[in-house]
């Protein structure tokens, strides 16, 4: 087990007396993400392809950048990344460019247990392209995909399915190799939300032969940076929106106008914040890989733990329900989100009520508004409480006895 002292030591944010289970939308960061930041505009504060010292110094440090996060998504070419403003964003431009090669009667599958931005998007490059949506169920009594609805939505016509790969609301994680081999067997491409499973579990864009993939670097202890990687035939062919001057080559051709290099020199002191928490469990790793997998091999083990104590502590309560899996068996079919209503009060009183008790949590639909929907939860949506790595048993005592107070 990491040493947590000395992770909590490392985030700023956390000497406050406060508890943030805010995490889901927007994790905090550790101190050497803001100096990674500074240190970029203080020092190299320069635009790409200069032939001038900034310049060179910027571009080397966002080579880097695209090395590191290849290296955390587990791709073996650093020019398969692309980074934007945020995955939102880049799958909007993404979801356009693919539109131009669907006709009328094509069809993309989308799911009702993932956040809007990896349903809107597909939905709107359909509608311009003619292509017919389906929209694959979730089991309300657990939370998760509806798998058969999903194998009965496939057909030979399907041209695109777009999944999550842990839900932001639920917390469920989708079997997205499985998923993908079925979409393969259809002839059709996969697209896989990573942002919220990014922060809990590796991510493996080989093993699980996905074609595209999006996360965002502010919700794995980085700042606002959004990331997407692409198998390279797919990445070169499809036609992307982009100025004349662009390069034409990977990855410049989809990453549209000047990035926040800052923001991108963050993003790599957030992976290597990851790569040197693996290498303290298993100092002998071999490579940055091998250190985030170390990494995330520890965060699962403990956050599993934390996750267990919350559930059990939750099931004590009569007033509270879980949305989601709450088998304490199940727990690798999850990761610490839960979504939980109050038979007293409303999602919005009761996020009020922890805040005056210091304690961070947030109310709605969490832009994961289909399955709010299909759960019936709507318009005032759930209490969602979200735990990462550097949460601890206390805190979760304490978000406990403040819930047992208003029984």
């Amino acid at each position: 087990m990491f040493d947590l002292t000395a992770v909590r030591r490392q985030f700023p944010a956390l000497q406050r007396d406060v508890v943030y289970f805010d995490g889901p939308a927007g994790s905090q960061t550790p101190t050497r993400v803001l100096d990674a930041i500074r240190h970029y505009m203080v020092h190299m504060n320069a635009n790409h392809g200069g032939l001038f010292a900034t310049s060179r110094e910027s571009d080397a440090l966002l080579h880097e950048a695209h090395a590191a996060v290849a290296d955390l998504l587990g791709a073996d070419d650093p020019n398969l990344v692309a980074f934007g403003p945020n995955m939102t964003t880049l799958t909007f431009a993404l979801s356009r460019a693919l539109a131009r090669t669907w006709k009328p009667g094509d069809e993309v599958l989308v799911t009702r247990l993932d956040h809007d931005a990896n349903i809107t998007p597909w939905v709107l490059a359909a509608r311009d392209a003619g292509a017919v949506v389906k929209h694959v169920a979730i089991r309300r009594e657990d939370g998760t995909l509806d798998l058969d609805d999903f194998r009965k939505q496939l057909s030979p016509r399907t041209r695109l399915a777009a999944v999550g790969c842990a839900s932001n609301a639920l917390g469920t994680l989708n079997p997205v190799k499985q998923l993908g081999e079925w979409v393969h067997a259809a002839g059709g491409l996969i697209f896989l939300d990573a942002v919220h499973h990014a922060p809990h579990a590796s991510v493996d864009v080989a093993a699980w032969d996905c074609d595209f993939l999006a996360c965002s670097a502010y919700k794995f202890f980085g700042p606002h940076v959004g990331v997407l990687y692409g198998k390279r035939t797919l990445m070169e062919s499809l036609p992307a929106y982009k100025l004349r001057p662009a390069p034409d080559d990977l990855p410049g051709r989809w990453m549209t106008g000047t990035q926040s290099h800052e923001g991108i020199a963050g993003t790599l002191a957030a992976v290597e914040y990851l790569a040197d928490l693996g290498r303290q469990l298993q100092p002998q790793a071999s490579s940055r890989r091998a250190a985030l997998l170390a990494a995330y091999e520890g965060i699962v083990a403990y956050e599993r733990e934390l996750a267990g104590q919350l559930l059990r502590g939750l099931a004590e309560l009569k007033s509270a329900r879980v949305h989601g899996i709450t088998e304490l068996s199940r727990l690798s079919e999850r990761v610490p989100t839960f979504a939980l209503t109050h038979a007293k009060f409303s999602p919005r009183s009761l996020v009020e009520h922890l805040d005056r008790k210091g304690i961070f949590a947030w109310h709605g639909n969490f832009y994961a508004l289909a399955a709010t929907e299909a759960l019936g939860l709507e318009p005032e949506g759930m209490v969602r409480i979200g735990l990462l790595h550097y949460n601890t048993a206390d805190e979760v005592r304490r978000l406990l006895a403040v819930l047992a107070e208003v029984e």
